[in-house]
């Protein structure tokens, strides 16, 4: 998943980085305001992480003007302010949590993961989909008591798939949220193919996989299971 840290203290910005990276998300970090909305306005994020108290306008301002660039991303208020007034004006505002300076960053990471479970519906950390068993914490896929062994890239690629269920991801979109950049958009490369095509190739030693789907023209989905 990809993640937007605005954060005008450089040290506290590149531990909450170091510290996403090893949890397996992809971060883009920004210093102000205005660079925080130029990163919004390109590209799309499943979480931003934003402080009030940046340099060149209020934290609040761009929490109103992001949410319209990227309404589906899960913003988390991270400041010093100690004020409720803030705090309820922020969730007004369309802020999904709230924490104060200074914060442990595994509450941070237990807060991202609460706020997934929301939005996805999900009771826990495990995901299923057919025969096969899906673990978001421990990073596993199963069939039975087989572990299906995936790359990392396969298996960012399928949990994202999964948590999207039924709805048609393009390989744009696909490429953005798993490896941080797009692909060219025209359909020359394979890269995302490749990977599918592995996905499909290692489970259906252990099960169907009929569920995942392509769109011809568009991209892959994970259809729901009735």
């Amino acid at each position: 998943m990809k993640v937007l840290i605005v954060e005008d203290e450089k040290m506290l910005a590149a531990e909450i980085e170091n510290f996403l990276r090893r949890a397996h998300y992809l971060c883009d970090i920004s210093h102000t305001a205005n660079e925080g909305l130029d990163k919004i306005t390109i590209n799309m994020y499943d979480f931003v992480l934003l402080d009030l108290g940046l340099p060149d306008f209020d934290g609040l301002q761009l929490l109103k003007d992001a949410r319209k660039h990227n309404p589906d991303a899960a913003y988390i208020i991270l400041t010093a302010r100690g004020d409720t007034d803030d705090r309820i004006r922020g969730l007004d505002l369309g802020a999904d949590d709230y924490l104060a300076k200074p914060f442990s960053l595994l509450e941070l990471q237990s807060r991202m993961q609460a706020i997934n479970r929301r939005k996805f519906g999900l009771k826990d950390q495990v995901l299923s989909i057919g025969d096969f068993i899906v673990d978001l914490k421990l990073r596993v896929v199963k069939l039975g008591i087989n572990e299906i062994e995936l790359s990392k890239k396969e298996f960012d690629l399928l949990s994202y798939l999964l948590l999207h269920r039924n709805r048609p991801l393009t390989r744009m979109q696909l490429s953005e949220h798993i490896w941080g950049n797009y692909v060219d958009d025209d359909y020359d490369s394979n890269f995302i193919d490749v990977h599918i095509k592995n996905i499909r190739k290692k489970l259906s030693a252990f099960g169907t996989v009929e569920w995942l789907e392509t769109i011809r023209g568009v991209g892959y989905k994970i259809r729901k299971q009735d």
